[in-house]
């Protein structure tokens, strides 16, 4: 068995049903992990991040590459290119990004201005999440991701439970 720990408190994903947003990160630092997107319209897929997503132009290189980000951790590189951004054979880009429940409904309206059939969603999963589903202008599907309230005697907890994964301050081991 894994020896999982709580480190919920190096994520800049904050909790709670009430959980404010942070504002855009918009210091530099070693990304962990991002995302590289071809498209053949920088300036419309840009303003689609920008005004849908919320993301901001961290920095650019006119016609070349926009660096976005939301939250730390929340890079995406858009990379101008000439051909087709899904070169056959190639699987879809697909991005879960999170967020709090109060920006879900507001991420989903201000996609639909832009692009009315860009949105599926809002709706729940069984991991305890409200979603929308978004296609961006390059063709990337951006899943917008929120945590719902967490209810510890919930099927929801029972089922995680089952596979090792507690509420910190269990008793079952998960603080």
């Amino acid at each position: 068995m894994a020896d999982y720990f709580n480190a919920f408190e190096m994520s800049p994903v904050p909790d709670g049903p009430d959980a404010v947003a942070p504002d855009p990160f918009l210091g530099i630092y070693a990304m962990p992990m991002f995302v590289k997107i071809p498209t053949r319209d920088l300036r419309a897929s840009t303003d689609f991040w920008v005004r849908g997503l919320g993301f901001v132009d961290l920095f650019s290189i006119p016609g070349q590459i926009v660096h976005l980000r939301r939250w730390a951790f929340q890079d995406v590189l858009l990379v101008a290119s000439d051909g087709d951004a899904t070169p056959s054979g190639a699987s879809l880009v697909q991005v879960f990004v999170s967020c709090v429940l109060g920006q879900v409904e507001s991420v989903a309206e201000a996609c639909r201005q832009l692009s009315p059939d860009s949105v599926t969603g809002p709706y729940d999963t069984a991991w305890r999440t409200r979603d929308i589903a978004v296609v961006t202008p390059e063709g990337a599907h951006v899943t917008f991701t929120a945590a719902t309230p967490f209810a510890p005697d919930s099927e929801v907890a029972r089922d995680f439970a089952a596979v090792g994964i507690f509420a910190p301050g269990d008793s079952g081991g998960g603080a």
